[in-house]
């Protein structure tokens, strides 16, 4: 049994295995046989769950998709929305980024990067997966906006987010046409040496 369910309840143990089988297997099923052409039938099926058992887990088959992608983001939130935030605030968010990639469970990495690879060649996937980058984005000036002394207003919060934002997506879009060189280690140094160069985006001449 692995680490992350041993401490939980039985019912939550349940729980979360259903709710990465659906996620596996999904990922499978898409990547085999393509996305279109496996509906969540095929999918129950696969698991031996029902629909309505589906619905308690995901609210669509683009979410179960793009599992790896809210696995790590729900992670992310929950560990802003408590993280002691000292210093720069841009600063604080990658370092919180780091230690939630640290904390993913070990097959994290390769869930991700076929989900990243499925999104790239599923147009509906795309348009879902940037409508969860938007939503995300929106949850986390929230939970920073909701933090006693944070002291940032309003603007400068809502950018500082905007640009963290857009450095993971450009050190993720680079780690997956690197085809995941390196793993997680790559990512997260392709997240600092992105992060290295805002300075340089900032006075970039055209």
């Amino acid at each position: 049994m692995s680490d992350d369910l041993r401490e939980l309840p039985l019912r939550e143990r349940k729980k979360l295995r259903t709710r990465r089988a659906l996620a596996e297997t999904a990922l499978r099923l898409f990547t085999e046989r393509g996305y279109d052409a496996t509906t969540l039938d095929d999918l129950c099926d696969a698991v031996e769950v029902s629909k309505r058992t589906f619905f308690r887990n995901y609210r669509s088959k683009e979410d179960v998709a793009l599992a790896a992608d809210s696995d790590l983001w729900s992670a992310y939130l929950d560990r802003v929305a408590v993280a002691k935030l000292d210093g720069p605030l841009l600063e604080a968010l990658r370092v919180a980024l780091n230690a939630t990639l640290e904390d993913m469970d070990p097959d994290w990495e390769r869930r991700f990067l076929a989900t990243r690879e499925l999104s790239e060649s599923v147009p509906v996937l795309q348009s879902h997966s940037l409508g969860y980058c938007q939503d995300t984005t929106r949850a986390m000036v929230e939970t920073l906006a909701g933090r006693s002394g944070t002291g940032v207003d309003e603007p400068c919060l809502r950018l500082t987010v905007e640009i963290f934002v857009a450095s993971w997506r450009t050190a993720c879009l680079r780690w997956t046409a690197q085809g995941g060189q390196g793993g997680r280690d790559g990512l997260t140094d392709l997240i600092e040496r992105t992060f290295a160069l805002l300075p340089d985006a900032l006075t970039c001449t055209a």
